[in-house]
């Protein structure tokens, strides 16, 4: 199953966003090379950022969002995991 999740940001976080982005995008990228992480970035404006994933499961998506540095940190405003079936383009062919 495919989860997209919207990151909310607050601009009093950013500093802290800031510090700990590098180990952010480590994760991103070790999920990425493992197939958890279909895609990833921040919206433009700087309001948040999106990241589809793959997870077997509600359960599972939380379990494995839960495991990322920002989590851990509290760099987010708020964190909304959805599940998404995509009908079209490229990510449409992903089970």
């Amino acid at each position: 199953m495919i989860y997209a999740v919207h990151y909310t940001y607050a601009p009093e976080q950013a500093a802290v966003r800031d510090e700990h982005r590098p180990a952010h995008r480590e994760w991103l990228r070790a999920g990425v090379d493992r197939g958890d992480v279909l895609s990833s970035g921040a919206y433009p404006d700087g309001s948040g950022a999106l990241i589809v994933i793959r997870a077997g499961s509600q359960a599972a998506a939380e379990t494995f969002m839960a495991d990322d540095p920002f989590a851990a940190v509290g760099a987010t405003a708020d964190v909304r995991i959805v599940q998404w079936t995509p009908t079209m383009g490229a990510l449409s062919d992903i089970d």
